[in-house]
């Protein structure tokens, strides 16, 4: 699987959105955005969830979210994450 690597924790709002969407655009079944946020992107995943999208946000630790997004709902996002 391809990742598109988005590291939004030093980015202002509405910037890594944005980019995030500009990067779901262009994913095919075998990609998915890696996204590296400071707080869970509600706005992101909600439009993820609307454009039946497989997604997976995690706080690994205070203050660092990992998010996944695929359009690939087969995808183990899970897995992902661990690699």
């Amino acid at each position: 699987m391809t990742r598109h690597l988005l590291d939004a924790r030093e980015m202002a709002h509405p910037e890594p959105l944005e980019k995030a969407v500009a990067i779901l655009r262009e994913l095919d079944a075998d990609s998915c955005l890696y996204m590296l946020s400071r707080k869970n992107p509600i706005p992101l995943l909600k439009l993820a969830e609307e454009h039946r999208l497989n997604a997976l946000s995690r706080e690994v630790k205070i203050g660092e979210w990992h998010i996944l997004i695929s359009p690939n709902t087969d995808t183990d996002l899970e897995a992902q994450l661990r690699v």
